[in-house]
């Protein structure tokens, strides 16, 4: 479990008198750990102390700056069993899916941004095109914002806390990271491991407390924030972030379609229909959350996921191998999941199998497939974020694609046929951020083009080029070297040069196109 202690105020522990919020284990109930509760003083002091340094951390280069990051990666593999254990015990996630869709994202993230930053980052140096400016350069570049405050959803305590920060820190920024109120012992782990490898003080701070007056008191301080989470709480973020103009950048709920065509290999479709909406107990972004089948081929593919469905282990994660499918980290995700359930049966859905919450200890959902559905019910709708599976039956594929685009979000799709150029199409057509053909989530690994939501789905994006530079500000130098004491243009103005210079704008761009 992380042990360190970060002070809310430089020369004093700070934490001595702020409410101390308890950690919860979803899967067994029990405390595993407390965290201060920091107010509107304790987060500005924080943010101080980030700017403070970050002129420090800046200068350390993007050399300077990747090796600390691949030190830590060494020190996040030479520590994962005290990693994994924290990530499983205040998630109720299991160890594999803390292992695969945590530890090795991030691994991999922070060498990929240690090994790209400067690439995507270095000035870009151009010749003007116009010829008023002739005899001049221009230089583009990019710098930190300064402070960067990122705030972290529950379900992924590393993947989408930390691994926001990672190209805000080889930018040149320093990080205040505020983590979900259920979720934010990992990243205090993350501020244990960070400073045993070197890093300088105050580069990496954690603002723990709740998303109220914990994470106004961020987005009010930072220059720059990146959020995670609900559509919902997204609006408000871009709404108080708005009175200052502080640049945001958003990612935010999803209903991902999975599209599978008459032609699909019906046993990988079901292998991958039930991994990728039942892992991490559905509490994904780019989960499948609802899936339109081809007529010929429904009744056969629903067969093969209920009797896949039905065999999946739920229980309190153990050692590996133990469990599939864990817990509901966020107690009130349970009273959503069966209202979206009872929602679609009470309009004529059929559940095949699950369907209610597991008896017992702990906050655990069945694993649950329904069919008979439409887009009429909640759960085709809206963001279920669980381990529920509807699955529609579709006359063709222009339909399949109609509903796949019906829905207010935008983030994730993924289509399956043999035909791959087929499958291209269609996906093609898919309003979504991101689209896979025969596959589904795994191209959030792609950290070489970005990912991002369209529609109510988020502002913004992660990974590539554009994940990095959204933590910067653009700066355009103009350089003149060889000029005369005057311009043609400065004044004082003259009927002769003012004729001239018409004649001239005649010239270059009164033509029309040559056809």
């Amino acid at each position: 479990m992380a042990t360190i202690e970060q002070h809310a105020h430089p020369q004093s522990n700070g934490a001595g008198t702020l409410e101390h919020l308890p950690v919860l284990n979803p899967a067994t109930g029990e405390t595993v750990g407390h965290v201060p509760s920091m107010g509107a003083s304790e987060v500005e002091a924080l943010v101080a102390r980030a700017r403070a340094a970050q002129p420090i951390w800046n200068s350390l280069g993007y050399k300077g700056r990747g090796a600390i990051m691949r030190d830590f990666r060494r020190w996040l593999v030479q520590n994962r069993d005290r990693l994994l254990e924290t990530i499983v015990a205040e998630s109720g996630k299991t160890r594999e899916d803390a292992q695969l869709a945590e530890l090795v994202y991030v691994a991999d993230s922070l060498g990929f941004w240690a090994k790209h930053a400067e690439k995507f980052l270095r000035d870009r140096k151009m010749r003007p095109h116009s010829p008023f400016l002739l005899g001049r350069r221009l230089v583009e570049r990019h710098r930190p914002y300064g402070v960067v405050g990122v705030i972290g959803p529950w379900n992924y305590p590393l993947t989408n806390n930390f691994g926001d920060c990672i190209p805000a820190l080889m930018a040149g920024n320093t990080v205040v990271l505020k983590p979900a109120t259920l979720t934010p012992l990992t990243s205090l782990l993350v501020a244990e491991g960070l400073k045993a490898v070197g890093i300088p003080d105050d580069v990496f701070l954690v603002a723990t407390g709740g998303g109220g007056e914990t994470g106004k008191a961020l987005i009010d301080q930072a220059d720059m924030i990146m959020f995670t989470g609900s559509t919902d709480v997204g609006k408000k973020i871009m709404a108080q972030a708005s009175e200052r103009l502080t640049p945001i950048s958003l990612e935010l709920g999803g209903n991902d379609p999975m599209i599978v065509l008459e032609d699909a290999d019906l046993e990988r479709a079901a292998n991958a229909a039930v991994f990728y909406s039942m892992s991490n107990s559905g509490q994904t972004c780019i989960s499948i959350e609802r899936c339109y089948a081809h007529e010929d081929i429904h009744d056969e593919f629903v067969s093969k996921v209920v009797e896949k469905t039905r065999k999946l282990r739920q229980g309190e994660p153990g050692g590996p191998g133990s469990v599939e499918v864990g817990a509901i980290t966020f107690e009130d995700q349970l009273e959503l999941l069966d209202e979206h359930v009872a929602d679609a049966v009470e309009k004529g859905a059929r559940v095949l199998t699950g369907g209610r919450r597991r008896e017992g200890r702990g906050d655990f959902f069945e694993p649950t497939v329904l069919t008979g559905v439409d887009h009429s019910m909640r759960i085709m709708t809206e963001e279920t974020f669980g381990p529920t599976l509807p699955i529609m039956r579709v006359p063709d594929e222009e339909e399949a694609i109609r509903l796949a685009n019906d829905s207010i979000y935008g983030l994730d799709s993924s289509v399956w046929t043999r035909d791959v150029a087929r499958g291209e199409r269609v996906a093609r057509r898919l309003e979504t951020g991101g689209a896979c053909v025969n596959d589904a989530i795994i191209n959030y690994l792609a950290t070489e083009v970005a990912f991002g939501g369209a529609k109510q789905s988020g502002i913004g994006a992660r990974h590539s080029v554009e994940g990095i530079k959204k933590y910067c500000q653009s700066q355009a130098i103009l350089i003149t070297r060889f000029a005369p004491k005057r311009e043609v243009h400065f004044f004082p103005h003259s009927r002769r040069m003012t004729k001239l210079l018409e004649r001239f704008i005649v010239l270059m761009y009164g033509r029309g196109a040559r056809r």
